[in-house]
């Protein structure tokens, strides 16, 4: 009882985290320029993956969804982070509509990885890079990106879909502090390609986030005093 209090105490800090990213990633979106100069939601690389992302929204409500794939990098994304960090991992099972991997121990972000880490994503990427070292693959970047579109909103659609049904997962660490968790940790996935296919830097990330920290944490102290006020 008190752990799951005390992660829902932490979920409820992380609220305003969660308003303050997703506006400073807006804020990102509208503000960064491409390398040629021309606006960010107009460039050859912002399309590309946009492109796509759309690419796969079409193909999601169109044809059935591949379930299967989506169970099989939800199990293997729990078996890497679990390597990652130490874990034995054994007796990976995968069907249509569920699967399991048995493994020696666990976190929280072994248990949530599969919610923010865009598995087959990271693939395209890893491979683009390795094709790199070996190949000129710089005329591709562009279908390259259009991959890692298709793939993430792979991902972000399958996350979503599994994120409203009850999940093991998410009510090991309570609802509150897993979506909060899983949304800082998505956000902050995107704007790490932001970083790497704009002119955008950590820098003016920083600059972003700390503007809309100030923002939000006036609006709130402002409520906090009219409910003083209020109470009173």
């Amino acid at each position: 009882m008190m752990r799951k209090l005390a992660l829902f105490i932490v979920g409820l800090a992380l609220t305003p985290v969660c308003v303050v990213a997703v506006r400073t990633f807006f804020f990102l979106i509208r503000s960064v320029q491409p390398a040629d100069g021309s606006p960010a939601v107009l460039s050859v690389p912002f399309l590309a993956f946009a492109g796509g992302m759309g690419v796969w929204l079409l193909v999601s409500c169109t044809c059935a969804a591949p379930s299967r794939a989506y169970v099989l990098a939800h199990e293997l994304t729990h078996a890497l982070w679990g390597a990652l960090m130490g874990a034995k991992v054994s007796r990976l099972r995968v069907n249509r509509d569920a699967g399991s991997v048995t493994l020696s121990k666990t976190n929280v972000l072994i248990v949530l990885a599969p919610y923010f880490f865009p598995f087959y994503a990271v693939l395209i990427v890893l491979a683009y890079g390795i094709a790199g070292l070996f190949f000129a693959v710089e005329r591709w970047q562009n279908v390259w990106l259009a991959l890692v579109g298709f793939t993430w909103g792979f991902h972000l659609t399958f996350t979503a879909g599994a994120l409203v049904q009850r999940q093991s997962d998410i009510r090991m660490y309570g609802r509150l502090f897993s979506y909060a968790l899983i949304l800082l940790l998505n956000l902050l996935g995107m704007t790490l390609w932001l970083v790497l296919t704009t002119s955008a830097t950590w820098p003016e990330v920083g600059v972003l986030f700390r503007d809309d920290a100030l923002h939000v944490g006036r609006w709130l102290w402002a409520r906090a005093l009219w409910a003083r006020g209020f109470l009173q």
